[in-house]
């Protein structure tokens, strides 16, 4: 699903990303949620080190689009169910919903069980925090069928226990994101634009990415600092003129189709483009919607994509 009309408002109770529906069964009435998880994309991505742990410390601006999974909620007699329409994605333990349903069960000692159905339309192992955006849907979700009423704040606490880019994805919007980032600043809203996405038809390990990351022989470092400054002051061609991502010097070379797609990106008119994450999803900014979408429909016929959006900044 795309939604190029995003306008986030955390503050309200329910919002556009929230919807509710009672279904009559049997005398009672059964209450099922849906929200809107929303995918990011990366504007800037650097790398700074490694920790001690193993993990590895960035430096990024983590930017919200309008491509969306809708997850839906209801209560059930016990137990944690998941169920999806995408045979990609498994449906136990394993999942990042069940992982965020389970911790939620346990934290606030829910009693009752929970089912949650997710309707895919993020690109699966894309850089695109789908399996975290579903996992931050799911305790939003979980807090509002109970509820819980759990702060933003407490819910980005407890995403970084299911995984990094959690805590982004419950926050939203635009935002600077370091540590290995679960510290995160927000920034003003981007400049409005059209971003053309397009993932070929290849999935991307992230842990082979970052294993095979040479920092030392990094020649030259996104200028992330640069990028905060050009979002404080609305200016799109100081971001656009800013948009690197180090993991690059690994995907490129392992995938050159990432290559290919950002350079026909920019010949049909991107005014830059990037991969997201550690990939393979590439992402193209226009500043006219019309261009964007002849330029959908050329790399449609064209066939370097096999998922392709044109949608807006959130």
């Amino acid at each position: 699903m795309i939604d190029n009309k995003c306008k986030i408002n955390y503050n309200k109770k329910q919002s556009m990303y929230t919807k509710y529906i009672n279904i009559q069964k049997g005398m009672g009435i059964n209450v099922k949620l849906q929200i809107k998880a929303y995918g990011k994309i990366n504007l800037g991505l650097d790398v700074i080190g490694k920790l001690p742990d193993g993990y590895h410390e960035v430096k990024m601006v983590m930017q919200t689009v309008g491509i969306y999974d809708e997850l839906t909620f209801e209560k059930a007699q016990e137990g944690i169910m998941v169920t999806t329409d995408s045979p990609e994605l498994p449906t136990d333990e394993n999942n990042l919903i069940y992982k965020a349903a389970k911790l939620m069960q346990e934290k606030y000692r829910i009693r009752d069980g929970i089912r949650i159905h997710l309707q895919k339309n993020i690109p699966v192992a894309a850089g695109m925090a789908g399996g975290s955006t579903d996992a931050a849907a799911a305790m939003k979700g979980i807090s509002r069928l109970f509820g819980l009423d759990v702060s933003l704040p407490e819910l980005m606490r407890m995403g970084v226990e299911i995984g990094a880019d959690v805590p982004y994805c419950v926050l939203g919007g635009t935002a600077l994101a370091e540590g290995i980032g679960e510290k995160l600043t927000p920034l003003e809203p981007a400049p409005e634009c059209y971003v053309l996405v397009a993932k070929p038809d290849i999935n991307v390990s992230t842990k082979y990415v970052y294993e095979h990351l040479d920092l030392a022989g990094v020649e030259k470092h996104p200028d992330i600092d640069g990028m905060v400054e050009a979002i404080g002051v609305g200016s799109l061609q100081g971001i656009l003129d800013r948009m690197e991502n180090v993991l690059e010097t690994v995907t490129i070379p392992a995938y050159p189709v990432i290559r290919d797609l950002k350079q026909r990106m920019r010949e049909l008119g991107a005014v830059n483009s990037l991969m997201s994450g550690s990939g393979p999803t590439v992402f193209g900014i226009f500043l006219e919607k019309r261009a964007a979408q002849i330029a959908f429909d050329r790399l449609a016929q064209e066939k370097l994509a096999k998922q392709i959006f044109v949608t807006t900044f959130c």
